[in-house]
């Protein structure tokens, strides 16, 4: 018993040090790797370089997948070009089990041991990152040599090789237990490697390694099409094209896996040998084989897998990609873009407190008040969105990033709610009393609302591009924005002195409504502080005090 708990533990161990190098890869280079991406998928040969390149990095096929296929969904690469990505990437997981194959029993300690200080004195680092990668390295390979010292002593067990001896002849049940294992352990390369310590103790027959490792990568593809299953059709169609690339890439090497054993064992003697060779052999042939019908497939795809229909009841898709998630940095910029619109319904609720404010007009106000329930909503989703992305797969520069998308989208659902309340308070202290400002409150309102909206749009640019010179003109404009509201408070009592009719009856609503939307200002000028403090711009008493223009342009009515 003790022996079989020893190789669940290294099992265990071995995925888990894909996943350290996955996420420490993912948090030095995401963006980078992204953009590679993104910019070799004109030609079918840069696309499958590409996938070679980038699947070796983060050493998960699947993870390719998920980040092609966003963009697949977005239209922003055709089905085609991002097949011929996905049969790189499949090429570069096997180069990896073929490198980590070796006997590197001497370089364990010493990854572990470098990734340890680096990522200790130098966590938030770069430095720091790599050495997390080189962590899990040595976590691959220390698991490695604790399954072949697990298995030893198995292989001396009657009833395990009375159990494996039905299995040779069951080539289609290896294939489904490989795959089975893959998708539970969400990593064909620790699967195949896994396949090749045991084969390498005799534990495994030839033949029954082989089939695992079919399995493996059948099972690959698999995982992505699970997913992606909640996804709209344009995203699924690339893991479909790639399961269909590795089913019959399966089919073909079913009948043949007796000779390519023979094969093997001629020129590899070593087990171990023999299973990566055949893993990294089955890929390359299937990208030479299918290189040239990646267009015929995405034909096909996007014939199975139509565009979905528009649904009435939701006028627009959200940018809250669940595919995205296994790249923190394209999700980070998906729960921006959803920031942003959340923003758009803002700024669509403020303009339209002004027409509801001068017009009376009721109907304006109930359809702009549930529109609150909208920025709840948003707000809600982003959050929930964010909690999902792994922070410790965040560099640095990411987790600010992270940090500014929730700071910007609480301010934007507290600014909902306060424009909520105003337009409730119109309802009930002006509308329904059927009361009216005077020409000068109302003069005094519209310039602030007018200000408002600016400083509204100069907060979006703020947050989208992070310039800290518009940072600063937003910061600035709290305390202009503060000077014009006690100089409108003071003109109103000034009327309230001349006992002006119509400043009395609405004076409540009046001082409340400059106080709201000075409250409001304040939540916009916020959105300033991270990136000005991210710069180093921000002082001690957040910025220097510098004398601000005279206001010339406010209309003092006594």
């Amino acid at each position: 018993m003790i022996h079989l708990l020893n190789l669940l533990a290294a099992i265990a161990l071995l995925v888990w040090g894909t996943y350290q190098v996955r996420t420490g890869m993912l948090r030095v280079f995401g963006e980078n790797l992204r953009h590679v991406l993104a910019r070799s998928m004109g030609r079918r040969a840069t696309a499958l370089l590409a996938g070679i390149g980038v699947t070796s990095l983060v050493q998960s096929a699947t993870a390719t997948c998920l980040i092609v296929a966003s963009f697949v969904g977005r239209k922003l690469v055709p089905t085609a070009a991002a097949l011929a990505v996905m049969l790189g990437a499949d090429v570069g997981s096997a180069l990896m089990a073929v490198v980590l194959s070796f006997d590197l029993s001497w370089l364990s300690p010493l990854l572990i041991f470098s990734g340890v200080v680096l990522f200790i004195s130098r966590q938030d680092t770069a430095a720091g990152r790599i050495g997390r990668v080189l962590i899990g390295l040595g976590l691959i390979t220390l698991a490695l040599q604790l399954i072949v010292a697990a298995t030893q002593p198995l292989t001396a067990s009657p009833a395990l090789r009375g159990l494996l001896a039905a299995l040779p002849d069951e080539a289609l049940l290896d294939i489904v237990v490989g795959a089975a294992l893959t998708v539970l352990a969400y990593s064909s390369l620790a699967i195949v490697l896994l396949t090749a310590a045991l084969a390498s103790q005799g534990i495994l027959p030839a033949e029954v390694a082989l089939g695992l490792v079919l399995g493996a990568n059948l099972g690959s593809g698999v995982l992505a099409m699970i997913a992606t299953s909640g996804d709209a059709a344009a995203t699924r169609r690339l893991p479909l094209g790639n399961f269909l690339f590795k089913a019959a890439g399966t089919l073909v090497a079913l009948p043949l896996l007796g000779p390519l054993q023979g094969l093997l064992q001629q020129a590899l003697p070593a087990p171990h040998a023999q299973v990566v060779a055949f893993h990294l052999g089955f890929n390359v042939a299937l990208a030479l084989l299918f290189i040239g019908g990646t267009g015929v497939v995405a034909r096909l795809v996007e014939r199975w897998l139509p565009d979905d229909a528009p649904d009435p009841a939701r006028q627009r898709s959200s940018h809250l990609d669940p595919v995205a998630l296994a790249t923190p940095s394209l999700a980070i910029s998906s729960a921006a873009r959803e920031a942003l619109h959340q923003a758009d319904v803002v700024e669509q609720m403020l303009r339209g407190v002004l027409p509801v404010l001068r017009d009376n007009d009721l109907a304006l106000a109930e359809r702009l008040r549930a529109r609150d329930d909208e920025v709840d909503r948003l707000y809600s989703a982003i959050k929930f969105y964010l909690t999902q992305i792994s922070r410790e797969a965040l560099s640095e520069r990411e987790s600010r990033r992270w940090t500014d998308v929730v700071s910007f989208t609480i301010n934007m659902e507290q600014i909902g709610d306060t424009i909520e309340r105003v337009l409730q308070d119109i309802e009930d202290k002006k509308i329904r009393k059927q009361r009216r400002f005077s020409d000068a409150g109302m003069a005094e309102i519209c310039h602030l609302h007018e200000r408002l909206l600016a400083n509204l749009r100069l907060a979006m640019g703020v947050f989208l591009d992070g310039h800290v010179r518009d940072a600063q003109a937003l910061l600035e404009e709290k305390a202009r924005f503060r000077e014009l509201e006690h100089a409108y408070a003071a003109n109103h009592i000034a009327r309230l002195q001349h006992n002006t009719a119509q400043s009395i009856e609405t004076s409540s609503l009046h001082l409340d409504l400059l106080s709201e939307l000075k409250r409001i200002n304040s939540h916009l000028c916020s959105i300033a502080y991270p990136i000005l403090e991210s710069k180093g711009a921000l002082a001690a008493t957040r910025l220097r005090a510098s004398r601000l223009a005279e206001l010339d342009e406010l209309p003092h009515t006594p």
